[in-house]
């Protein structure tokens, strides 16, 4: 407790080149001026090994994380419906949520048809990776792949899902054990504690980083690359704009906090997301931050790993106005069944993807597969502005699975409120990352 005091002035008194938001801000800029200035340097390949990197060292720790905290926080519960509860409470929230998302997505491509008038012609092979990876995923597959074919192998591959089924069998297991399992459980919690750290150290790369991904980005694509389809990446910034502060907006304040707040404590999260687009970038330090903003721990450790996969409110927003615009360029004109298709489907397909960038596209050849296969070869169309829209959907999923875990803990009885509002008062309190885990 007494270093959580001190770290806050020392903290607040940082010059201001040295706060991590800043660095990462600073980076974001410059890596777009030499991607746009000087194209051939930044598509080198040792500036796309900066951002590549920086991923790699976030995903190499991201394993252990969920593991010891889901673990953790199971194990440390005396009563074992609490776990039941809290997951059915997530799903149903992750359910109803996602629909919103989906729901705004199909109303504002129905009502802003930027795609008509178009005249681009699809090249299938382009896509044809994409599309292949589609077809060979089913639904079937993606629940059967939630069981690990051994827990090293989980561990080893940092597979989200299958390292949380793996910590939650666990957890379950330590707390049957009662007294006899408190020194492993110990040792967990101190393992916890050793691997946030690594992630501190980590997170001084972040600046990096996002100068790497950002340069090599518009370096590789470029303005030029944006075109006549800069509409379509206009209006999906707009749709998850709106969804984030309206939606999301208003399940902060049910809860009695602005979302507005809430993004300024999340703020250095999401300025490493959107120089990375990939929101598993941040997830160690936004699981941290959550419990450091009153969140139940056991929640947090459920809630936020379960989201990445079943709560992405970017994704689903991006699937359905993607589809519509698709078929408003090729010229196919939806049915109202087959929109309520697109729904239904994209709510399926859209668990499969995870916070890595390219994953929303790989959903949206499935949706699309299934609505019209007709469709299919129009994804070219989109392909080239994919990763300027791909920033979005890892910042509106983030921010999502944040007001998730803070929504869920407050269903569920367990959200320190005086903690909520002292930390949303004062966001750059307390933010060490260490000092908060000593």
């Amino acid at each position: 407790m007494t270093t959580m005091a001190t770290a806050a002035p020392a903290r607040a008194s940082q010059t201001w080149y040295r706060i991590l938001y800043v660095q990462v801000l600073i980076a974001i800029v410059i890596g777009a001026i030499v991607g746009w200035l000087w194209p051939s340097v930044a598509t080198n390949d040792w500036v796309k090994a900066l951002g590549d990197g920086f991923i790699k060292l976030i995903k190499m720790a991201i394993a252990p994380i969920i593991f010891c905290t889901v673990a953790s926080g199971i194990a440390h519960i005396q009563d074992a419906k609490k776990v039941g509860r809290v997951g059915v409470k997530a799903l149903v929230y992750f359910e109803i949520v996602s629909s919103f998302a989906l729901v705004l997505g199909l109303v504002m491509g129905n009502l802003v048809q930027i795609g008509h008038g178009l005249t681009v012609k699809p090249d299938a092979a382009a896509v044809a990776n994409y599309v292949k990876q589609a077809e060979a995923s089913k639904t079937v597959d993606f629940f059967l792949n939630i069981i690990p074919d051994t827990v090293v192998g989980a561990l080893a591959r940092g597979d989200v899902l299958q390292v949380l089924l793996f910590a939650i069998l666990f957890g379950f297991s330590l707390m049957a054990l009662g007294e006899r399992g408190e020194r492993l459980r110990g040792m967990i919690d101190d393992a916890a504690h050793a691997v946030f750290g690594v992630i501190a150290i980590i997170m001084k790369a972040a600046p990096i980083g996002a100068f790497g991904a950002m340069a090599f980005t518009i370096g590789k694509f470029g303005p030029a690359a944006l075109g006549n389809l800069i509409g379509l990446i206009v209006l999906f910034y707009v749709t998850a704009a709106i969804f984030v502060v309206v939606v999301l907006g208003l399940i902060a304040r049910i809860v009695g906090f602005s979302i507005f707040k809430f993004i300024i404590y999340i703020k250095d999260e999401l300025l490493i997301v959107l120089g990375t687009s990939s929101s598993e970038s941040a997830l160690p330090q936004l699981m941290e931050k959550l419990e450091r903003l009153g969140c139940s721990k056991p929640v947090v450790g459920l809630v936020v790993p379960t989201g990445y996969s079943f709560n992405l409110d970017g994704t689903n927003i991006y699937m359905t106005l993607a589809t519509l615009f698709i078929a408003q360029a090729l010229g196919v004109d939806l049915t109202f069944g087959q929109q309520l298709t697109i729904l239904l489907v994209a709510m399926l397909t859209s668990k499969g993807a995870s916070g890595v960038t390219g994953a929303g596209f790989i959903t949206l050849a499935a949706t699309l597969s299934v609505v019209n296969p007709a469709l299919v070869p129009g994804m070219a169309i989109v392909f080239s502005i994919d990763k300027f829209m791909s920033e979005v959907r890892a910042l509106t999923n983030i921010t999502g699975n944040g007001i998730a875990a803070v929504f869920v803990s407050w269903w569920e009885g367990e959200l320190d409120d005086a903690t909520l509002h002292a930390r949303l008062k004062q966001p750059t309190a307390g933010a060490d990352t260490r000092s908060s885990r000593i």
